[in-house]
């Protein structure tokens, strides 16, 4: 077969690597190794043994004297002229070759690419070499990169790359080897190499998405499992298929958008993700809105941007009117494709629900001008319920109704509260009314919404009323005052006394009527009431002090009843401030008190004076010894101040109870004196214990020496 061959040479960039240095008498300026890195031969058919390829550039810079030259693929060689030529009749060849050049101030690389031949693409020679080889190797193992479509189909082992070893010196036997993930690791025996060739080979169908890639290396031995080439690190790539259809990440989504928006409204952004590679097509995604659900006013509502997944507003925004609309809710059927939308893409599918938001673009308006209310005076609670329409979205802030009222409620006897389940405004009386200070009333009341209306819209005249109240007369009950009524009196009075005179009054003042008294509550049965004139006066004592006494006040509370018909009550409190009058005597505490015996001229007790009345009835206390005889020679009482004095023990005394009499008086005009005792118990004290007599005690007048002395006499 006639074979042509077009040789194409092209300087790339910087050389890969180079090993030595220039070394003394080399040429100026001489850069040893390959003058060019890179070669391309044009296939046109089998190659012939012998047939002149291309001529490689090599220079040690020393002449050339000892140059060897290995080629990666053992069907070719570089003869003494440079040139590439295969050594036998080839079909096809590798689609890249290597071709190291070694002498003893050279070690490089170049790179040859068959351009239309059959086979793998492989990885450039500046990928394949990641480092220098050692100085004077004789051999090079060069593991290109691999790629690989995932879900290919079998027959499997399948080929995939090959691995080259370069050697410029005595072939040796060797072994190939590879290790890492895929390999001798999980998941192990996925990629399998030809100990013999370097051949590798995948064992079944790899998955992009569960590994875009693996990581091996290669390296080999002799028979022995010692180590001659490597390793070698190299990768191999899975190639994206499309097999993964984009998924929305939400099987619904929910969007709004205000009425009379814009034309061009964003409403929301839709989201698809595709599992693919993201640097191919297969990932690259375009949405599309397949249907409108309804298509009223316009099918076309809504535009989706195909490739940001942003929906906006295509309708115009006079449109746009959710008070006209057939809906409020719009759904929308969305379609997202993988390879930028093309015929072959995949596709998925989600909903979109867009709801049309309202905007308080209608006042409310109510549904009469006048409304009517009947009131009975003295009540309150609502009397009528106002009415109105809104043609806003329902339970909103455009929707929902406040209530005011402009003018006709001078006391503010009224208020409106809104009806939050039907918007209804609800007029109440807060201030009982009053029959007799007017019988009709006319009240203008404002509805509004708690939002404010749009520019464009206003208030009008349906957006106010007016409602007249009628009020009911009723027969009022007698009212006193004033209430409480409060009055001063000094406690025990006379019986009969005069304490105070109710006054009632009768409201229905158009109506002449009479009115008469009772007791209604007199804790203490002190009072009486004249039941026409309504005069009190004692029926018993008053007594401050009494228990149905608070504060020094007396609380009864009467009725007044009128002759109506029905007829009405009301009742009225009179409170009476109780003066002191010193009817009380003043008493001593403590009653008891403990002396140790054989002791004297100690403190026995410091007793203080009390009394229920008040000053200047009560303290300063005058407190001292009984009446009786030579008291003072066995106790002592001395004051400390206005209420307390002390009582001393001057000689021991023996274990015995001991009354002793003490005179107590208050500072009253007249002053009020109370003859008390004070039992003293003389005990006997061991250890911080006290042991106390409990006999009867002994009067402070030493009555059993008295007796003694009678008895001596008797029996004289």
């Amino acid at each position: 077969m006639e074979i042509g061959v077009c040789v194409l040479l092209a300087f790339l960039l910087h050389q890969v690597a180079h090993v030595g240095g220039q070394g003394d008498g080399g040429h100026e300026g001489c850069v040893p190794g390959f003058q060019v890195k890179k070669y391309q031969v044009m296939y046109r058919g089998p190659f012939q043994k012998g047939q002149r390829l291309l001529q490689v550039e090599f220079d040690d810079c020393a002449g050339n004297e000892d140059v060897t030259f290995g080629v990666s693929d053992p069907g070719f060689h570089v003869d003494g002229d440079l040139n590439l030529v295969p050594l036998r009749d080839l079909p096809h060849s590798e689609p890249v070759l290597f071709i190291r050049g070694l002498s003893a101030r050279a070690d490089d690389l170049a790179q040859v690419d068959i351009i239309g031949t059959r086979g793998r693409s492989a990885e450039t020679l500046g990928d394949i070499v990641g480092q220098k080889l050692p100085y004077r190797s004789k051999r090079s193992l060069l593991v290109p990169n691999i790629s690989i479509s995932e879900n290919e189909r079998g027959p499997f082992p399948k080929f995939i790359g090959q691995t080259h070893l370069i050697s410029t010196g005595e072939p040796r036997e060797q072994i190939f080897r590879m290790t890492g993930p895929g390999a001798d690791q999980d998941p192990k025996g996925l990629f399998t190499i030809d100990m013999n060739s370097g051949a590798v080979s995948v064992s079944r169908s790899v998955d992009r998405e569960a590994t875009d890639s693996y990581q091996l290396e290669v390296s080999t031995t002799d028979y022995s499992g010692n180590l001659i080439e490597g390793p070698q690190v190299f990768r191999i790539n899975v190639i994206d298929q499309n097999d993964n259809r984009p998924i929305f990440k939400e099987p619904q989504y929910t969007g709004e958008v205000l009425e009379g928006s814009p034309t061009g409204t964003t409403v929301m952004t839709m989201t698809a993700f595709d599992a693919d590679d993201p640097n191919t097509d297969n990932a690259v995604l375009r949405y599309n809105i397949v249907k409108q659900s309804p298509d009223k006013p316009s099918p076309n509502m809504f535009y989706i941007d195909a490739e940001r997944g942003d929906i906006v507003t295509v309708i115009a925004p006079t449109l746009l009117d959710r008070e006209t609309l057939p809906t409020t809710t719009y759904e929308l059927e969305i379609m997202a494709k993988d390879m930028a939308g093309s015929e072959v893409g995949l596709t998925g599918t989600t909903t979109a629900t867009i709801t049309i938001t309202d905007k308080n673009d209608h006042a409310p308006e109510f549904t009469h001008p006048l409304f009517e209310a009947h009131v009975y005076e003295g009540s309150t609670g609502v009397v009528v319920n106002l009415t109105v329409d809104d043609r806003d979205d329902p339970a909103t802030a455009a929707w929902r109704a406040m209530y005011s009222i402009i003018s006709g409620d001078p006391t503010q006897s009224f208020e409106i509260q809104t009806n939050p389940d039907n918007n209804e405004g609800m007029l109440s009386v807060v201030k009982p009314l009053n029959y007799e200070a007017s019988e009709f009333l006319s009240l203008l009341i404002k509805v509004e919404n708690e939002d404010p209306l749009v520019p464009d819209v206003g208030y009008g005249p349906s957006s106010t009323a007016t409602v007249h109240v009628r009020v009911e007369d009723i027969n009022e009950g007698p009212v006193f005052f004033p209430d409480p009524l409060i009055v001063t009196r000094m406690e025990n009075i006379p019986v009969g006394s005069f304490v105070a005179s109710l006054n009632a009054t009768d409201p229905d003042i158009l109506e002449k009527q009479s009115i008469r008294y009772a007791v209604l509550q007199d804790p203490a049965g002190w009072l009486s009431v004249n039941p026409v004139r309504g005069t009190v006066n004692t029926s018993a004592s008053l007594d401050r002090e009494s228990p149905y006494v608070y504060d020094n006040k007396y609380t009864a509370v009467f009725i007044a009843t009128d002759n109506g018909t029905p007829p009405a009550t009301g009742t009225g409190t009179l409170i009476i401030h109780l003066e002191d009058y010193n009817d009380n005597a003043p008493y001593v505490l403590p009653s008891v008190a403990r002396v140790c015996e054989d002791t004297y001229d100690v403190t026995v007790a410091v007793v203080g004076g009390w009394d229920k009345d008040l000053p200047p009835n009560a303290a300063p206390f005058k407190i001292e010894l009984g009446t009786q005889p030579d008291l003072d020679k066995t106790w002592n009482v001395t004051r400390v101040n206005s209420t307390h004095s002390q009582i001393r023990l001057l000689r021991s005394l023996k274990k015995d109870n001991y009354q002793l009499p003490l005179l107590i008086t208050d500072s009253g005009v007249p002053p009020l004196s109370n003859n008390t005792e004070v039992k003293v118990q003389v005990c006997i004290c061991n250890k911080n214990r006290m042991h106390c007599s409990s006999a009867h005690s002994h009067r402070a007048r030493f009555l059993v020496p008295l007796a003694t002395l009678l008895l001596t006499l008797l029996c004289l």
